[in-house]
């Protein structure tokens, strides 16, 4: 009599389908990209979103930036510059305070200035992020569109997409306000360039020629 004795052929089948299922809900998890919140394009090589997490560094690994635009006022955290380190990602600082509303005045200079690094091509692909991607990251996507002869209400509604239930009147009102003459006189040196991708694509380069160079953060 043979002393072999099989196992429940049902349960040992079971048994190792639940281990595959976990195994491959594990890759499937670690192949997930998680973006920052409110992350969203611009436009090609330009990207906005809220204040990445550790968690989101494959994400932004995978957009090849070359730049951030960071739009608050505090030190950006050493986790978050070892990444840009690692990714030789350059860190542009244009601090606006967000708890207490900054002057028109100092609103106005401080994105002005965030405006003409984002412009230049040579910072793209660039994400520009504050706390939570809204008002800050906002205003300056909407003096982009001004500048892009973005009709005003297309400008709000972009705003208030990201903003929510959230939105300031006084930023609607700094925007509405902002004249896009300032940044074209500040930009007489700029040229247009057209890189086609099948679109013929307006994109904006300055020249070597009396450039400012931007202030950068050693990272």
């Amino acid at each position: 009599m043979s002393a072999y004795t099989p196992l429940p052929k049902e349960r040992g089948t079971k048994r190792g389908m639940d281990e595959q299922k976990k195994r491959n809900m594990n890759n499937d998890h670690d192949d997930v990209l998680e973006p920052p919140t409110n992350f969203s394009m611009v436009e090609d090589g330009i990207f906005r979103s809220g204040f990445p997490q550790p968690s989101n560094f494959p994400f932004l690994q995978s957009l090849n930036l070359r730049s951030i635009i960071y739009l608050c006022p505090e030190p950006y955290p050493e986790e978050n510059l070892e990444f840009l380190r690692s990714q030789n990602i350059q860190l542009l600082q244009f601090g606006i305070e967000g708890k207490t509303e900054p002057s028109v005045s100092i609103l106005k200079d401080t994105i002005l200035e965030a405006l003409k690094v984002l412009i230049d091509v040579r910072n793209h692909p660039v994400l520009i992020h504050c706390k939570r991607g809204k008002h800050r990251t906002g205003c300056l996507v909407g003096c982009l569109r001004k500048f892009q002869n973005w009709c005003l209400s297309s400008v709000f509604e972009e705003y208030q997409r990201f903003a929510g239930v959230k939105s300031r009147a006084t930023d609607l009102r700094f925007l509405e306000g902002f004249d896009t003459l300032l940044l074209r006189q500040c930009l007489y040196s700029i040229i247009y360039q057209y890189q086609g991708y099948g679109s013929n694509k307006r994109r904006l380069l300055y020249r070597e020629d009396n450039l400012q160079k931007p202030q950068t953060m050693k990272v």
